[in-house]
């Protein structure tokens, strides 16, 4: 789904301005002369054409929208050089479809197959689009400020690093050497099987609430002080864990505009959820197995009073 963003619709607006000034007169009328009576103005065209390839119309419209999925470096340019880049882009573009065309490539049917997938996601992100957007309100983002920020009490969290390692015997070794003065960050970097935070300042995992852990990893990870490693190995469906608790907090109620972008997120993908189940319970659904004999439907669970 593809929102424009406030630098998008500054764009836009500002490829709105005409490229050229209006020239001035070759020779200025006599100052004495009565001006002639004005003509009543022709409304402008808020969508003109702007090229056209084959007989094919590019309107600025079209420009306006290819400004709004650019990269953010490039919507920094000015917008005159801005319009003639994307004008270009446009008429490759319509020239390749044209040269396709001509080729036959559209009556292939692993390319109509193509075409089809992305009709179907188009219309599909745009159905998504138009259920979603009105739920993204300031009144819905403060609700949701209010239900799950701003009401709840402040969460404990706490500073750790972890080793993962496959057994409990290696576990149990990694914690013999750390009560022998081991450094931890160099064994995570060493043996942790958990690359992504062994590389990242020997297996540090940053500040955590408790929910946000496997219940194993966390409730032994809270109920130690800070600067202590565990003393046994904790098991995970990812293995074995020797954790280093490196400090503790308690984390502050965010301000909406610290978490107003995470929160539209949440709303978007509720809404996509939302949506997704109304139009499959609108449907008559039949699931088949691999070798295409059907499957029974699964009979709804009994209305309880």
């Amino acid at each position: 789904m593809r929102l424009s963003s406030p630098a998008a619709s500054i764009l836009a607006a500002a490829l709105l301005v005409p490229a050229f000034s209006v020239p001035h007169a070759v020779a200025a009328a006599p100052a004495t002369a009565k001006p002639p009576a004005a003509a009543p103005a022709a409304p402008a065209n808020p969508n003109p054409v702007v090229a056209s390839v084959n007989g094919q119309d590019i309107h600025l419209d079209d420009v306006r929208q290819a400004a709004a999925t650019m990269p953010a470096q490039l919507r920094q340019l000015p917008p005159n050089m801005i319009f003639p880049m994307l004008l270009n882009q446009l008429i490759d573009q319509k020239a390749i479809q044209a040269a396709a065309t001509r080729s036959g490539l559209q009556n292939q049917p692993e390319v109509q197959q193509q075409m089809n997938a992305a009709a179907a996601n188009a219309l599909q992100n745009a159905y998504l689009s138009q259920q979603v957007t009105p739920g993204l309100t300031d009144a819905a983002i403060q609700a949701y400020y209010t239900q799950n920020y701003a009401n709840k009490k402040p969460e404990p969290e706490i500073h750790a690093r972890h080793i993962l390692v496959a057994t409990e015997a290696q576990a149990q070794d990694i914690i013999k050497q750390l009560k022998g003065g081991a450094d931890f960050g160099a064994l995570a970097a060493k043996l942790s099987t958990d690359k992504a935070s062994a590389k990242q300042n020997g297996g540090d995992l940053g500040w955590f609430k408790k929910g946000d852990m496997l219940p194993a990893f966390s409730d032994a990870a809270f109920a130690m002080k800070p600067h202590s490693f565990s003393q046994v190995p904790v098991h995970t469906q990812y293995g074995w864990h020797v954790i280093q608790v490196l400090d503790t907090r308690t984390a502050s109620v965010p301000k909406l505009a610290d978490v107003r972008d995470e929160i539209r997120q949440k709303l978007i993908q509720q809404g996509v959820r939302d949506a997704v189940e109304k139009a499959v319970a609108a449907v008559k659904v039949v699931r088949y197995d691999p070798t295409g004999k059907p499957i029974p439907a699964t009979p709804a669970a009994p209305a309880t009073k």
